[in-house]
Order: structure tokens, then C-alpha cells, then sequence
């Protein structure tokens, strides 16, 4: 089942244009690889049925890979029939995805394009645990049927962070922007570094810069402020919603009392008691996640927590936070992210968990470095840091839910995250282990990693604690 990622397909130096929309989107959980991506994809398949005016009645969908071996865990067959309904992770409520997921297996039927379609999700959501696509271990394929007639198939892949790409996709992570020229192209951090010294400018102002390809700075601004919002509102949500977690490991919610624990008692002078803010903000967003609440992919969902953290972290606890600062830490994060999209892989199906709560660390280190009054070098030593100390994570979700360890490695992404930003600061920049070379290992290490630590629940804490 392992694949080779110094052969595999997809990963080719990639010249795509990333946009900060493609490292933030406003979605649900559990599962950014798992949800987000396998509901676009099912919505995509529906939009292309209705855009060619076939006839179809009957639908199929197959689930291949990780996408199979934790799918239910992370609900992904949810997912489908929401996206081949024609919801979209922003669109749908997800107070509402219960009721219509049950209505849809109740009743036999899928409402597509409009059009009542039988789907019997025993038989038309297949599960294939022991087959693996060869382009991206998250492989998923659609079919519509006129009776016994193929009208139309596609195979779409889940590359991380809601992320896909379809089988004529030639760009791995952006071919709805692949042309878009931009005015300060960067593929590495030593461009990046490079640009910033010769153009003066700040890793954010590269990416403001390079974001006017798509809109205007007005408009930009306007994306990080709702996602800013909506990382508040998620912690917010999290911080007073009491219970247990679905999926049947009976996992109760830890961060409305830590809330109210923080809330109550003073600090008696305990200067450590910051960090049990931060763990609380990480706290909340990925058991919001977990609950398949409104949270922001950050880049991905599993590691959805850190960044908001940090963010929170900087807003309540530092003199320097104004709103002109918030939008300079998101922007400065996604410039690290799209390092590791361009250079390697958010994906834990590909990278294990180093791929989401490492390079979330290593985005809020330097993003932190940054609002802190960081200098490009700093800012990169800040996200290497955040990187270095995570390498060789692996992704092994008990239960194939989004639960245990996932929500505390937040916790620990966040707080790593402030000491790397910290220690960078208390440097010149200089290091011995560049951004780049720190990504490559991440690559190399999760090429080495057997497919069992990559999200697929077959290894590690998946397999050596009895579920409860």
C-alpha cells in the first residue's frame, strides 16, 4: 500500500500560483483531507453532470486508500452525499448535516441538480480498505449510470488541506491558478529571503503584493478578516459547548471547563499560566473540529488549532496586536505554507501528522516571529524551528477519528510554536538549518515512513489502544 513519493506523479517541482485563499478556507470537520476535499470533489462531479445535460439515474462513489481505512472516522461517506446534494463545506450548516444525512439514507434517495436520484448508501458508497489509486493515497472515483450504462466517471484525489485535483488535473496543488502570473513568484525560502531583501519588503508585503493578482488589498483584507473571524468564533463556540465527541470513544469536551477553571481562579503568580490559555484556544477549535463544527483549514483540519492559538495568543496577551497585525500574521503564515505545498505536502495520508500540526507549528512560529517584530531571517529560523521538532509525526488517529492524540498534539503545535518564534527572536537570524532543508527532510521522512503511520489507523496509538 506504501507509495514512493520519489516516483509518485504528483510530486514534480510545481510552478502553480498559491493564493492565501488556498491556505484558509472556511469550512466544517472533521477532516480537511477526509471532509472538505471528498465533499468539493462529490459537488464538482455534480456540477459537471448538470453543466453536460447528462441523464443518469443512478450514482456510485468509491472511496479508495486512507480515504477508505479511516473514512468513517473522519465522515467521509457525510461527506459525498452532502457534496453530490450540492453542499459545499462554506455553505452547509453544519447543525444541519445530521438531519440531512439521515433524511438521505432513510429515503433512499439523493436530490441532485435538482433531480430525486436513487442512492442506496450500503451499495452505491463503497468503501474499497485494500485498493489504492495510483496518483495520491486519498483516491475517490464517481459514476453516474443511465441504466446499466456508464454517463459519466471521474477519479479525484484529496492532496491535503480540502485541496483535490481530478485525474486531468496536471497541477498538484493549484490548477484553478496554475496561469495566474504573479509579480513576486517565489518556490523556496531562499527566493523568498532573496525578494525580501531586494525589494525591501516583509514576507507579508510579498504576499499582498502577489494576492493583487487576484483582487484588490481591499479585498484581501477583507478574506483575512473573516477568517480571522471565524478561527475567533470557533475558539469562542468551543470554549462553551459542554458533552462528548462523536464517534464512540466517548471523548468529553475538556474546554469549556478549562474555561471556566481559567476564568475562576487567579494566577497566583504562576507565569506559566499563559500556556493554559494557548492550550485552551487549541482546545476548543479542534474539539469544535472533531464535533463537525465551523472551523477555518488551517492548512488542514486535524491541525486546524495551532494557528488560531497563537493568533488568540497574540491578540490578548501582546501590547503589539491591533488588526493591521492580525492580517500580517495570517499573510506571513501562508507564505510559509505555501512552501510546503510547493516543496512537499500538507497531506498526513502522504507526510503523517509532521504534515498538519508540524507545519502549522512552523507557519504560527513565523507568523508570531513576525507580528513580534522579526526580521525575514528570524521569521524563517521561527518556522524551521517549528518544523525541526516535529519531524518524523506520525498521523495514527485512534479510531480513525479526528480525537485522540489529534486534539492535544494542537495544543503541543501551539505552544511549540511560541517558544520557536521566542527563541528566533532572541537570535540574529543566522542558522544553521535552513527552511528549505528542514522541508526537504519533512518530504524525505514522510517518503520513509510506512503507509501504517499515514493516516490510515493502522499503527501506532491506533492499534495499541483499546478503543473505549
Amino acid at each position: 500500500m506504501a507509495l514512493s513519493l520519489a516516483t509518485h506523479p504528483l510530486h514534480k517541482p510545481d510552478l502553480s500560483s498559491i493564493s492565501v485563499t488556498d491556505l484558509f478556507t472556511i469550512g466544517i470537520g472533521p477532516s480537511s483531507s477526509h471532509t472538505v476535499g471528498p465533499m468539493r470533489a462529490a459537488a464538482r462531479f455534480a456540477d459537471e453532470l448538470k453543466a453536460r445535460s447528462l441523464e443518469f439515474d443512478r450514482l456510485a462513489a468509491e472511496l479508495f486508500g486512507s480515504l477508505a481505512l479511516t473514512g468513517k472516522g473522519h465522515n467521509t461517506d457525510t461527506a459525498v452525499m452532502l457534496g453530490l446534494a450540492g453542499w459545499l463545506p462554506d455553505t452547509v450548516d453544519p447543525e444541519q448535516v445530521t438531519t440531512i444525512v439521515e433524511r438521505i439514507c432513510a429515503e433512499k434517495t439523493l436530490t441532485v441538480n435538482g433531480r430525486e436520484i436513487a442512492f442506496d448508501e450500503a451499495a452505491d458508497l463503497v468503501f474499497r480498505k485494500k485498493d489504492l489509486l495510483p496518483r495520491h493515497p486519498n483516491g475517490m472515483q464517481f459514476t453516474a449510470y443511465a441504466g446499466n450504462q456508464i454517463a459519466l466517471k471521474r477519479t479525484f484525489y484529496s492532496i491535503g488541506g480540502g485541496a483535490i485535483i481530478g485525474e486531468e488535473d496536471e497541477s498538484k496543488i493549484a490548477p484553478h491558478a496554475a496561469r495566474t502570473v504573479l509579480r513576486l513568484p517565489f518556490d523556496s525560502a531562499k527566493t523568498l529571503l532573496e525578494i525580501g531583501e531586494r525589494e525591501r519588503l516583509s514576507f507579508a508585503d510579498i504576499m499582498q503584493v502577489n494576492e493583487a493578482a487576484w483582487r484588490t488589498p481591499q479585498e484581501t483584507n477583507g478574506f483575512l478578516d473573516r477568517v480571522r473571524g471565524a478561527m475567533m468564533g470557533s475558539i469562542e463556540r468551543g470554549c462553551c459547548r459542554d458533552g462528548v465527541l462523536p464517534g464512540g470513544l466517548q471523548v468529553r469536551r475538556r474546554a469549556p471547563a478549562l474555561s471556566r477553571q481559567l476564568g475562576e481562579k487567579a494566577s497566583r503568580g504562576d507565569v506559566l499560566e499563559t500556556l493554559d490559555w494557548v492550550s485552551l484556544y487549541a482546545l476548543a477549535v479542534n474539539e469544535e473540529n472533531a464535533a463537525g463544527g465551523r472551523i477555518v483549514t488551517a492548512p488542514t483540519n486535524g491541525a486546524a488549532g495551532v494557528i488560531p492559538a497563537v493568533l488568540k495568543y497574540f491578540e490578548e496577551f501582546r501590547p503589539e496586536a491591533t488588526p493591521e497585525k492580525s492580517r500580517e500574521f495570517l499573510l506571513t503564515a501562508a507564505a510559509i505554507g505555501i512552501l510546503y505545498k510547493k516543496r512537499a505536502s500538507i497531506s498526513a495520508a502522504e507526510m503523517g501528522c509532521q504534515g498538519e500540526v508540524g507545519v502549522a507549528c512552523s507557519m504560527a512560529a513565523g507568523a508570531l516571529a513576525a507580528v513580534l517584530g522579526g526580521s525575514n531571517r528570524q521569521i524563517a529560523n521561527a518556522a524551521e524551528i517549528g518544523m525541526e521538532h516535529h519531524l518524523g509525526l506520525t498521523c495514527d488517529p485512534i479510531g480513525g477519528l479526528v480525537q485522540i492524540p489529534c486534539i492535544e498534539r494542537n495544543t503541543m503545535g501551539a505552544v511549540k510554536a511560541i517558544t520557536a518564534a521566542r527563541l528566533a527572536l532572541r537570535g540574529d537570524g543566522e542558522h544553521i538549518v535552513s527552511l528549505d532543508a528542514v522541508i526537504e527532510t519533512m518530504r524525505q521522512t514522510g517518503h520513509d515512513m510506512a503507509a501504517k503511520y499515514k493516516e490510515t489507523s493502522l499503527g501506532g496509538l491506533a492499534v495499541n489502544v483499546v478503543e473505549c
